[in-house]
C-alpha cells in the first residue's frame, strides 16, 4: 500500500507560477513510476507528467516547456514545478505511484489549482 499528499496548489493569476508537493509513504518506493495528472471541470483525468525512480521523464505537450516534474527518491517526494500558467491549466491535480507489473496503481487526494485574474 501506498499513501499519497499532495500540497501546493492555489490561486495565481496567469502568468504566474506554482509549486506542487506529493510525499509518499509506503514500501518500496522506488520501483513506482510516479506521476501527475488533473481533471478540470466535465472533463476526463489526463496526463501532466511522469517520472520513473531514474529520473526519465514524460510529458504532456500541452504543458512541456511550462510544467517541470522532478523527484527525490530520499525524501519520497515528487514535484511539479509550474510556470507561465493559463487559465485552462485550472484543475484538480493528483499524484499518482503506478507498477504496472503488479497491476498497483495508487491516487492522493488532489490538490486544487486555479488560474484567473
Amino acid at each position: 500500500q501506498v499513501q499519497l499528499v499532495e500540497s501546493g496548489g492555489g490561486l495565481v493569476q496567469p502568468g504566474g507560477s506554482l509549486g506542487l508537493s506529493c510525499v509518499a509513504s509506503g514500501n518500496n518506493l522506488s520501483i513506482y513510476v510516479m506521476g501527475w495528472y488533473r481533471q478540470a471541470p466535465g472533463k476526463q483525468r489526463q496526463l501532466v507528467a511522469t517520472i520513473t525512480s531514474g529520473g526519465s521523464t514524460n510529458c504532456a505537450d500541452s504543458v512541456r516547456g511550462r510544467f517541470t516534474i522532478s523527484r527525490d527518491n530520499a525524501k519520497n517526494t515528487v514535484y511539479l514545478t509550474l510556470n507561465s500558467l493559463k487559465p485552462e491549466d485550472t484543475a484538480v491535480y493528483y499524484c499518482n505511484a503506478r507498477y504496472v507489473p503488479l497491476g498497483r496503481n495508487y491516487w492522493g487526494q488532489g490538490t486544487q489549482v486555479t488560474v484567473s485574474a
